[in-house]
């Protein structure tokens, strides 16, 4: 028995057809301002990683902290954000987070150290991390049932466009003021969301009706256990050669141990901080999984593009950012679309067009060369970002329309949990794998770099010799076997990238069929609780 039905049984009926006294749109614009605040200052925070280790004398491996202890504190909160709701009063609990994540924002902008500035982001993830999943239950809950996929899609800008028009605006921040504006910009955001959502928002009956559930103190410490663990071991994995380190074993143990604890808790305590009973739902656990692939593809191209752009192609931050922005038009018009086309057409439909779009701009990115300009790239990521916004809203839809309405809260914590652990595995997949792919090609061929080949003397000594109108004959010599590692060297990169995008690629076509494992959207009428 879930906490919120062992609650209500005690109290008096209440009805579930609650609607809003306001318009759904006001509501709307209130909720997704500080989604999009919180989002975007992820990807922000990581474009001016390299400029805050320098300003605060911290090494690259120190400052990745700042991601790091943001992400623990999320995904500790995040889970949790229903009962935290419940016992708190959502708008309440909404108010306090926007605040807290505000004030928090202030304070890493005016850091002086690393540690101040570590501490900080450890309080912004906790105010940070219930605000998308409150902003989710509260446009699923505002809307009827038949105007949900168009919620779907408002919430949809925050979420998918923001991690893809972070990188541009951090490095238009960094490069024209400071990484402190990366942080220093959420502040009006902010002001200006708790002014909305104090006219707008307000807690429906069920909520306030839940409000006297005991907290799930061993829950709660099996699950920061989990998810700190675990989000240490992904962030710092790859540093530290994985399981080669013992540390890495232990952490990865506890995580796994806790997570079993975690499990067995909440399954037999009638008062779970997070009811995994929901996950019994057939659409609901489906698009769970779904969501952590889409997830692990969305930010491991959000992290896989710009540094091809800038490490193999010499282009600037500025330009890279420029060079991906596309993404985030084409996810603004699949998102306006599919609000249009999923009352229409089967959900089904658009949720596999969608994969299928996303892994065919993938697998094109794994055809070009080195050669290629930035007007051909732009297409490209045009597809990928309108393949992102038909994955969303369909799978968002698909996921809650078995569902009722009080387990909405529930539900939407747990389904940006498994998307934001599933974006850490994989950025963490393919930080790992573009060096393993780059040290096996290296190994392949560095057999062709060898004085009994003809190609390797015969370009060694056209190097050698244009080198020779500068320099002396040894060094003209030394110099040309450094041009032709440092060329061996890129071609090695090149063709890790391009095989990491083919691996992407075909992760999406095997989303694609696992969208058939789905029930139909259902058009639900709301139902009394009893």
């Amino acid at each position: 028995m879930s906490s919120a039905t062992a609650t209500l049984e005690a109290l008096p009926a209440v009805s579930v057809e609650w609607r809003p006294r306001f318009n759904p749109w006001l509501i709307a614009l209130s909720v997704l301002l500080p989604t999009f605040m919180e989002v975007l200052d992820t990807s922000i925070a990581s474009v001016a990683l390299p400029y805050i280790a320098g300003n605060l004398g911290a090494t690259r491996s120190e400052a990745t902290w700042v991601l790091t202890s943001y992400l623990v504190s999320n995904a500790i909160v995040l889970p949790a954000s229903a009962w935290f709701s419940s016992f708190f009063g959502r708008r309440r609990f909404l108010l306090a987070c926007i605040f807290v994540f505000t004030f928090a924002s202030f304070l890493c902008g005016a850091a002086t150290s690393l540690k101040m500035i570590v501490l900080a982001r450890v309080l912004q993830g906790a105010g940070g991390g219930a605000l998308q999943p409150l902003s989710q239950a509260i446009l699923l809950e505002s809307f009827p049932p038949a105007q949900r996929g168009t919620a779907m899609a408002a919430y949809g800008v925050g979420v998918v466009c923001a991690p893809i028009l972070g990188p541009t605006l951090g490095g238009w921040l960094t490069d024209n003021y400071s990484w402190r504006w990366a942080f220093f910009i959420n502040i009006p955001v902010g002001m200006l969301a708790i002014f909305l959502i104090s006219l707008f928002v307000e807690d429906p009956p069920y909520v306030r009706a839940a409000a006297h559930a005991r907290i799930d103190a061993i829950g709660l410490g099996w699950l920061t256990l989990w998810l700190a663990t675990l989000q240490i071991c992904l962030d710092k994995g790859q540093e530290a050669d994985w399981f080669g380190a013992v540390w890495m074993r232990w952490f990865a143990g506890i995580s796994v141990v806790s997570l079993v604890c975690f499990i067995v808790r909440e399954l037999r305590t009638p008062f779970p901080i997070v009811d995994l009973r929901v996950l019994k739902d057939r659409n609901f656990g489906v698009s769970c999984a779904l969501f952590a692939l889409f997830g692990a593809a969305l930010y491991a191209m959000v992290t896989l593009q710009p540094l091809f752009l800038q490490t193999l192609l010499g282009y600037t931050a500025m330009s890279a950012g420029w060079t991906v922005s596309p993404r985030g038009v084409g996810s603004l018009v699949a998102l306006f679309l599919v609000g249009l086309l999923l009352s229409r057409i089967n959900p089904r439909a658009l949720l596999a067009f969608g994969f299928l779009a996303l892994g065919l701009s993938c697998f094109l990115l794994s055809r070009i060369s080195l050669q290629v300009s930035m007007r051909n790239i732009v297409p490209m990521n045009l597809l990928n970002g309108f393949g992102t916004g038909f994955i969303f809203v369909p799978l968002a839809a698909l996921a809650v329309s078995t569902l009722r309405n009080e387990q909405m809260g529930n539900a939407t914590g747990l389904q940006n949990l498994v998307r934001n652990l599933g974006g850490s595995i994989g950025i963490s997949f393919v930080s790992t794998m573009l060096e393993r792919y780059a040290q096996a090609h290296q190994a392949f061929m560095s057999a062709g770099v060898s004085a009994l080949s003809p190609a390797y003397q015969q370009r060694a000594g056209l190097l050698a010799h244009a080198f020779s109108a500068q320099f002396s004959g040894p060094d003209a010599a030394q110099r040309a076997q450094a041009a032709t590692y440092d060329l061996l060297v890129q071609q090695t990169d090149y063709w890790a990238f391009v095989q990491l995008f083919a691996v992407i690629a075909l992760l999406c076509v095997l989303c694609s069929l696992g969208v058939l494992l789905l029930r139909n959207l259902k058009s639900s009428r709301p139902v009394a609780l009893e």
